[in-house]
């Protein structure tokens, strides 16, 4: 069974490469808990299984979303100790995807109002060229 897993196992090289992120962004994500431990080959290569590989992506785009790091390692120790049940950490991400829109929305207001004054002090420019 071992050889089986290893046979679908990806060296961290290449599975940086796939990713588009590099060897020491992987193995930061290991080191503050946010991976689990990935297996070694005899050299002391990090490989990575199919489960591996999706949560590094899950990762990526929890990162992408906004979420913070700490954030990130809450839901990864809640994940991990519940023996990898995703259905525990549900709740939590909902949670904080939740409070993510409303900070986006936030700041769209704020773009919005942004836009709207540079809209106004563009109006009030043009205003005073076509007085002189």
């Amino acid at each position: 069974m071992n050889d089986n897993k290893q046979e679908k196992s990806v060296q961290i090289g290449k599975l940086a490469k796939e990713l588009g992120i590099t060897t020491r962004t992987i193995r930061y994500y290991e080191e503050i808990g946010l991976m689990g431990e990935s297996e070694r080959l005899g050299g002391g290569t990090r490989t990575y299984t199919q489960d591996d590989i999706l949560r590094l992506k899950f990762i990526l785009k929890l990162k992408e979303l906004g979420i913070s790091l700490k954030e990130m390692q809450e839901l990864a120790e809640n994940y991990d100790i519940n023996q990898q049940n995703f259905h525990t950490i549900t709740p939590k991400l909902i949670e904080i995807l939740d409070l993510h829109i409303s900070k986006v929305d936030a700041k769209i207001a704020n773009l919005s109002s942004l836009r709207s004054d540079i809209v106004d002090y563009r109006v009030r420019i043009m205003d005073l060229l076509s007085r002189q």
